[in-house]
């Protein structure tokens, strides 16, 4: 996907504005966490499969570095939903952001993965005094490298290098290892350029890893915004579920990577994200609480109880295609 999308959406909207005002639509800004991850999968289909179209608003998708920066992105206003993990909110709201998750996403890390170079020697233990790429502060892969040194009682530098620079920076030399989420873990994995030494999939207690995000002002101003823009990507995790040959080949385009890869990301992520969203689903609030409970253990500070991060204002209705 081409950042440049943005201004396509822009134009779009003004010829719409010009031509019929009176049917002119709203438009939901979408912030991502980074490109080849799948929450820009999910945003891509629905856009491709016209679901925000059909729900009477439009989407105008944006793609961060990180999900830190992503977040940062909602608190300064150029974002309106976006995903992210539970830690950012009840960070984010100890300092004056007001936000909350009002859907939950994945109920794991699918796909992730600590990985080194192929021929190194080093195994998790062996990353102690060490340097292990994350994409940025506070971010998913953050929490995931904080969760390792307390689990594993060893400590290594974290260095910063944003979605797009840890297989460069892995595979160049520049760190020991990295924290990689998919498809980017299964493709250096498959072409034998990194291995990993750690899946966090299997590592870590299932726990609310990711969800949709909006600050308390948005959903109290625009519910109705909200609604339209979960039940579109709803109806995206939908119509992917249903479609694997489309799914797969999209996966393919977007990331510029073979269709065996893509197909991984799709058996392995796609098909383990949550289909209904509901935070007042049975279960939910412990899954959030435990999230919480895993990154105060990597290390995080002051982190709020599940009930502070959470809404249950909304119950996406998957859009039909």
């Amino acid at each position: 996907m081409k950042l440049s999308r943005r201004h396509t959406l822009a134009s779009l909207a003004a010829i719409t504005l010009l031509t019929t005002p009176a049917l002119a639509q709203e438009t939901i800004r979408v912030g991502l966490p980074t490109k080849t991850y799948w929450p820009t999968t999910v945003a891509e289909t629905a856009v491709r499969q016209k679901l925000f179209e059909k729900e009477g608003i439009k989407a105008e998708l944006t793609i961060y570095r990180s999900g830190a920066e992503t977040f940062e992105g909602m608190a300064a206003g150029a974002a309106d939903i976006i995903l992210d993990p539970p830690s950012l909110v009840s960070a984010g709201r100890k300092k004056g952001v007001m936000s909350k998750i009002v859907a939950k996403a994945t109920m794991g890390n699918f796909g992730w993965q600590l990985m080194v170079p192929t021929k190194s020697t080093l195994d998790v233990k062996g990353l102690n005094g060490k340097k292990v790429a994350i994409t940025a502060a506070g971010s998913g892969s953050d929490i995931l490298a904080l969760w390792t040194i307390q689990d594993q009682k060893i400590d290594f530098t974290r260095v910063p290098v944003g979605g797009g620079g840890l297989v460069p920076n892995l595979l160049a030399g520049n760190v020991d290892a990295a924290v990689v989420y998919s498809p980017l873990s299964f493709q250096i994995s498959k072409s034998g350029e990194a291995k990993s030494i750690l899946d966090y999939a299997k590592a870590v207690p299932p726990n609310l890893t990711s969800g949709w995000i909006v600050l308390d002002k948005f959903a109290q101003e625009k519910p109705a915004m909200v609604q339209k823009a979960l039940n579109a990507l709803y109806g995206a995790v939908a119509f992917m579920r249903a479609n694997k040959d489309a799914t797969v080949k999209l996966i393919a385009d977007l990331y510029e990577m073979p269709a065996e890869i893509a197909a991984l990301e799709y058996e392995n992520t796609i098909m383990k994200l949550e289909t209904d969203g509901n935070m007042a689903a049975p279960k939910v609030t412990e899954a959030v609480q435990l999230s919480l409970d895993l990154a105060k253990l990597g290390g995080l500070k002051d982190v709020l109880p599940a009930a502070e991060v959470m809404s249950t204002q909304f119950k996406p209705v998957p859009t039909k295609p």
